[in-house]
């Protein structure tokens, strides 16, 4: 397992002004497809491209929820300082990502509506375990999986989206959420003083039953379409 990647000069070289971003040829995402444990279904990218409004404020969502969820650690566990340093980066590379989505919002003169939260979080924190650190522990495995979810379905997205400039800007984001999973396991590693492998192959089989199963809310991490509820 890699440790935690230092994400302070690609900070520096960010930008709120998505015009301004430099977007990678290529990412290689084999790794970030082996960790999970299915990929996103063809129903799911049909139905975002047809909602895609819906899609990018619940991106937008996303990115505040990842910060605010960083936060939140940062408060509760003080003790080590790797943990804060990372966290501290990841808020505000998350919360950079948010003003970017919010711009995108602004630009395509999308206004900002109420969407409910789906069961993707909830369904997998409902499984983290009630006592420290082990609490804490899974906490992070469950952000590798969404940071991992978040990379393969921008890629999804990217390769068939009609729009360039946000397809662009999706592929921009290849490089930092693919980093974000191997981070937060690093985390959750250096927090346990026995392997965590177990714990990563239980949250991937109810991950992948979340993205596969028949979901009736479309967002940014729901499942496969089934009677979809928009709002």
């Amino acid at each position: 397992m890699n440790n935690a990647v230092d994400t302070s000069n690609d900070l520096a070289e960010d930008s709120v002004d998505i015009a301004k971003l430099r977007t990678p040829i290529k990412v290689n995402l084999s790794f970030v497809y082996d960790f999970l444990g299915t990929r996103t279904t063809q129903s799911w990218v049909n139905a975002a491209i047809a909602n895609l409004p819906l899609i990018i404020q619940d991106h937008a969502n996303c990115e505040k929820k990842a910060a605010g969820t960083a936060m939140n650690m940062m408060f509760r566990y003080e003790f080590s300082y790797d943990l804060q340093c990372k966290l501290a980066q990841l808020i505000r590379e998350e919360m950079l990502h948010y003003e970017q989505v919010l711009g995108i919002m602004n630009d395509r003169g999308q206004e900002w509506e109420y969407l409910s939260a789906g069961r993707y979080a909830k369904g997998m924190l409902k499984h983290k375990r009630t006592y420290e650190p082990a609490a804490m522990i899974d906490v992070l495995i469950i952000g590798a999986f969404i940071e991992a979810r978040s990379c393969e379905r921008f890629a999804a997205l990217a390769e068939v989206i009609n729009d360039e400039r946000l397809a662009k800007y999706y592929r921009y984001l290849l490089k930092s959420e693919s980093r974000h999973f191997e981070d937060y396991l690093a985390l959750a590693q250096s927090l346990s003083e026995d392997s965590i492998d177990e714990r990563v192959a239980f949250f991937k089989e109810v991950e992948a039953e979340l993205i596969s199963s028949p979901d009736t809310e479309l967002r940014f991490h729901s499942g496969a379409p089934a009677e979809l509820t928009l709002s």
